[in-house]
């Protein structure tokens, strides 16, 4: 067997009500009282931060708040988190939200008693040794996986993000309330849920780091995911269904962690960039070409997913691959993702700059299953037109 290494250091905790137990979490990790939870508006004004910073400030902490997060944070965001987490002196960090939120939670307590900035840390490896804040997080969305990640993602052009890859990064605590997740739109419920899939496939047929741990996290949460995406979109208060895609949602998240995403998020990248695609829409939008693309050298891993899902599959590898592409294909259009880029509203003269940007993204494409050339990704983004 191939040697690999596997890392998962987040202690997870799991259940209905759990984020409203965080006192005994936050003792666990340090005797200090003040923090700060990090988040966004959307997040204040559906109600989920109330009962959390109520019940805090019961047990005797004092908790600020910063609510100014946005999809695809900017540095100027981050180095704003950063400056409240300092000004109060902040012994602990809580981000609380989707991967948005958890991503600038996890920067803020590397380098809040740091001397390093942001473009030190780009990169793999790149956080050196000093006290990291305790870190503690709560996702409300069921896609990014981001609280079992030692990843965040930063937007620092308009054309251009940044990851930053590092153990570093990894939380102390990783709560996984399935309440938080009740009522989602539609919309949302959708996108995210075809992001932790793609994350599932991605780490499955990644040409790096791919494992049998990881292997076999990816098959159990495309399962969760798969067989509960169109019960939260028709019923958003699906108690169990929604456990189930958060549940998937962080199995993918360890998988790719270790066995990392390739030429979908390469290619998503640039539509959040340059048209302000949500993360998942934009996956969502890529997956089936990508899927196509990689065929050729994917197809037996991809029969071997398919064959998780449906045990009639075909046992020939080529028509159980593309039976799997069909299937994706149509659970994006069974959750309501658009058909493709024009329906929303973005023109084929913007594929040449799509294309190069996707170009940029080199941590990614070099785990794709399939080389990727430039004349490759104006094709993909053709076909995704």
């Amino acid at each position: 067997m191939t040697p690999f290494e596997f890392q998962s250091p987040v202690r997870l905790v799991f259940g209905e009500d759990t984020s409203q137990d965080l006192s005994c979490h936050i003792n666990a990790l340090t005797d200090k009282k003040t923090g700060l939870i990090i988040t966004d508006q959307g997040i204040i004004d559906a109600g989920l931060l109330a009962p959390i910073h109520d019940q805090l400030q019961r047990d005797g902490f004092s908790v600020e708040l910063f609510g100014k997060v946005v999809a695809d944070p900017p540095e100027a965001i981050i180095y704003e988190a950063i400056e409240a987490a300092r000004r109060i002196d902040a012994g602990f960090i809580i981000g609380l939200g989707g991967g948005s939120s958890m991503d600038v939670a996890k920067l803020v307590a590397v380098l809040k008693s740091s001397s390093q900035s942001l473009s030190d840390i780009y990169g793999l490896n790149g956080v050196q040794k000093a006290p990291k804040c305790p870190l503690i997080l709560i996702p409300t969305t069921s896609g990014t996986g981001s609280e079992v990640t030692p990843i965040s993602v930063v937007t620092v052009s308009a054309t251009s993000k940044q990851g930053v890859v590092d153990p570093a990064l990894y939380a102390d605590f990783a709560v996984l309330d399935p309440l938080l997740t009740l009522g989602l739109p539609a919309n949302v419920s959708a996108a995210t849920g075809i992001d932790a899939m793609v994350h599932a496939i991605e780490a499955y047929t990644s040409r790096v780091k791919k494992n049998p741990i990881s292997d076999g996290l990816a098959i159990s949460a495309l399962n969760l995911l798969y067989n509960n995406i169109r019960r939260v979109i028709s019923d958003g208060n699906d108690k169990q269904a929604r456990a189930a895609m958060l549940l998937g949602s962080m199995q993918a998240g360890q998988a790719f962690s270790n066995a990392p995403v390739a030429a979908v998020h390469a290619l998503a990248y640039p539509l959040g960039s340059l048209f302000h695609l949500s993360h998942g829409l934009s996956n969502a939008m890529v997956l089936s070409p990508v899927l196509a693309f990689n065929m050729p050298v994917a197809h037996e891993q991809y029969a071997e997913l398919e064959r998780s899902l449906d045990r009639g599959a075909s046992p020939d590898n080529q028509l159980a691959a593309s039976a799997f592409i069909a299937r994706m294909k149509k659970v994006c259009a069974d959750v309501g993702i658009p058909p493709g880029l024009g329906a929303l509203d973005i023109k084929k003269e913007a594929i040449d700059s799509l294309a190069e940007a996707a170009m940029l993204q080199g941590r990614l494409l070099m785990n794709n299953p399939r080389e990727v050339t430039l004349d490759d990704a104006k094709a993909l983004y053709q076909e995704a037109m």
